[in-house]
C-alpha cells in the first residue's frame, strides 16, 4: 500500500490545479505545498490506518448493516420521488424522522430555509465533531424533477455513518460528537443553501466533514484549492422593451431582440476567452405572445472559469455583452448577479485515506491517479474553512445529469458503490476520532494550504493581464 502511494502522490504536483496557466503563475505556491505534503507523510498515514482494526470494523459492518437492511430501500423511495431544491419537504421528512428513530435531536428550518437541517447525536460529548453532509434535491428537466446525480441516495450513506459512529461513541463512552447538515438545492441558486448555512453559523465548530456524491468512476481530488464543476457566478439578465403590434413594431423596442443579440454577442467574445471559461444560459422569459413585441425577456446563466481572478474578466466579458444588446435594441438591461460558487480546500491526508478505504471495501472502475484539487461541497464557503473529504465510489455507468444516471441508482450497480460510500466513510471517520495524531496532521495541512490561497490569488493576478487596445486612428 505505502509503495504504491508514492507514485501519485509526488506525480501531484505535475498537474496540481486545473490550468496550465494556474499551475505556471503559481509554481512557488506549489513548491510549498509540496514541500508540506512531504513534510506530513502522507504515505505513512495510509499505512498505518490501511491496516487491520477489529473495532473499526464493527463499526464499519453497522453501517453496511443499516444501509443493507433498511437505508438502500430509503434511498430508492425518495429516488422514486424526485424534488427538486428547496421543495424537497417529502425527502427531508423522511430522513429527519429516521434520524429522530435513531436518537438524534433534529433542528428544521435552520438558517431561514424551511429544507435545511441540522441533526445532532443527542450522546454527543463534545469534541472531535464529525460532521456529515446530505442531500436530497433532484435535477429539474423538461420531463419533471429526475435523480440524474444521484442525490437520493447521499442522506442514505451520509445517515449509514452518522448512525453507526454515533453508537460507538455512545457504546465506548469515547469523546465524540455526530451533526447531520441537511443542505438542500445543491442544483439551485439562489440562494446558495450550504453558503447561507454557513453565515449563520451552522457549521461552526465542527472538526471535519464529509459527504458523498455519485460518480461513474472510484477517485478522490489531489490536494490543493478548486471546485468540483469551476468557480461559477450565477447571473440572470433581464431586458425591458416597450410592447406594441408586431404590425408596427416601430411603435414599441424588443426585448426578445435584446435577448438574442445578447447570446450573439457572446458567441463574438469567446472567440478571445481562454478556452477553459464555460458560459452556459437558457432564456427563461422571451414573450408572451407572437403578435406582441415582447417588452419583458430574461435569459439565466452560469459563467464558469477554474479559478475567480480570470473569472472576473469572463464575467466583465458578458456583462458588456448584455449592455451592447440593450443598446443595439433600445432596450434597457438589468443584470442580478444572484449566487457565486467559489473555490474550496482538498487535502491528501484525508482523500488517501479515504481512497484507500474505498479501495478495501469493494470499489470498482478506480481511477489511481488523483484528479483535480476541489473542496468536498461546491459553494466553497465551507470546505475553505473547515477540512473534510466529499466520497466518490464508482455508482454508476453513465455520466451526471442523465437518465441513465438516476436508473443506477435503483441498480446493484448503485446499491454496491452507495455500500462501498457508507463503509468507507464510517471508517475515515473512525480513524478521525480515534487518532488525535492524526487529527492533527489534518489541520496542519489544510491550515497549510489555507495559508497559500492569498499567494496563489496574487499570483494569478499578475498572470491574467488583459491586451492594450488604442484608440482607433
Amino acid at each position: 500500500m505505502r509503495l504504491a502511494f508514492l507514485i501519485p502522490i509526488f506525480a501531484v504536483y505535475s498537474f496540481a490545479q486545473e490550468t496550465a496557466t494556474e499551475r505556471d503563475a503559481a509554481s512557488d505556491v506549489l513548491k510549498k505545498m509540496a514541500a508540506l505534503e512531504k513534510s506530513l507523510d502522507v504515505p505513512g498515514w495510509v499505512s498505518r490506518l490501511s491496516a487491520a482494526d477489529p473495532a473499526r470494523d464493527q463499526v464499519t459492518a453497522r453501517a453496511r448493516q443499516l444501509m443493507d437492511s433498511e437505508l438502500l430501500a430509503v434511498g430508492d423511495d425518495i429516488t422514486r420521488h424526485p424534488e427538486i431544491g428547496f421543495e424537497e419537504k417529502r425527502s427531508v421528512g423522511i430522513l429527519v424522522d429516521y434520524l429522530r428513530r435513531h436518537n438524534f435531536d433534529v433542528t428544521v428550518g435552520v438558517a431561514n430555509l424551511p429544507t435545511a437541517f441540522v441533526a445532532r447525536f443527542n450522546g454527543n460529548r463534545g469534541a472531535p465533531s464529525l460532521g456529515i453532509i446530505v442531500e436530497y434535491d433532484a435535477l429539474r428537466g423538461t420531463k419533471g424533477a429526475f435523480h440524474g446525480d444521484q442525490h437520493s441516495m447521499q442522506g442514505p450513506i451520509g445517515i449509514a455513518a452518522a448512525v453507526a459512529m454515533a453508537e460507538w461513541l455512545e457504546r465506548t463512552h469515547s469523546p465524540g460528537s455526530v451533526v447531520v447538515f441537511g443542505c438542500p438545492g445543491e442544483e439551485m441558486m439562489p440562494p446558495v443553501a450550504k453558503t447561507e448555512m454557513f453565515n449563520a453559523g451552522v457549521f461552526s465548530s465542527t472538526d471535519v466533514i464529509v459527504r458523498s456524491h455519485a460518480v461513474n468512476s472510484t477517485n478522490r481530488p489531489a490536494p490543493g484549492f478548486g471546485t468540483c464543476c469551476l468557480n461559477i457566478d450565477g447571473v440572470k439578465y433581464t431586458f425591458s422593451g416597450a410592447p406594441a403590434h408586431q404590425m408596427t413594431p416601430w411603435a414599441g423596442r424588443n426585448a426578445l431582440e435584446g435577448v438574442i443579440h445578447l447570446f450573439n454577442n457572446i458567441d463574438a467574445a469567446r472567440t478571445t476567452m481562454r478556452p477553459e471559461a464555460r458560459i452556459q444560459g437558457v432564456i427563461t422569459e422571451g414573450g408572451a405572445a407572437p403578435n406582441v413585441v415582447p417588452d419583458r425577456t430574461q435569459a439565466d446563466f452560469y459563467i464558469r472559469y477554474p479559478d475567480a481572478i480570470y473569472l472576473a474578466e469572463v464575467r466583465e466579458a458578458v456583462d458588456n455583452a448584455a449592455r451592447a444588446a440593450a443598446l443595439a435594441t433600445g432596450t434597457k438591461v438589468k443584470i442580478d448577479n444572484y449566487g457565486r460558487l467559489r473555490d474550496g480546500i482538498s487535502e491528501a491526508t484525508l482523500a488517501e485515506v479515504g481512497f484507500a478505504h474505498m479501495k478495501r471495501f469493494g470499489a470498482t472502475h478506480v481511477a489511481e491517479t488523483p484528479g483535480k484539487p476541489q473542496g468536498y461541497e461546491e459553494t466553497g464557503s465551507v470546505s475553505s474553512a473547515i477540512p473534510g473529504l466529499g466520497f466518490a465510489a464508482y455508482t454508476s455507468n453513465a455520466p451526471n445529469h442523465t437518465y441513465e444516471m438516476e436508473a443506477d441508482a435503483l441498480s446493484a450497480t448503485g446499491h454496491q458503490g452507495f455500500v462501498v460510500d457508507a463503509q468507507a466513510m464510517t471508517a475515515l471517520l473512525y480513524d478521525f476520532a480515534t487518532h488525535p495524531n492524526y487529527r492533527g496532521a489534518v489541520k496542519r495541512e489544510f491550515d497549510g494550504i489555507k495559508a497559500l490561497f492569498g499567494e496563489y490569488q496574487e499570483a494569478l493576478t499578475k498572470a491574467y493581464t488583459a491586451p492594450h487596445v488604442p484608440d482607433p486612428r
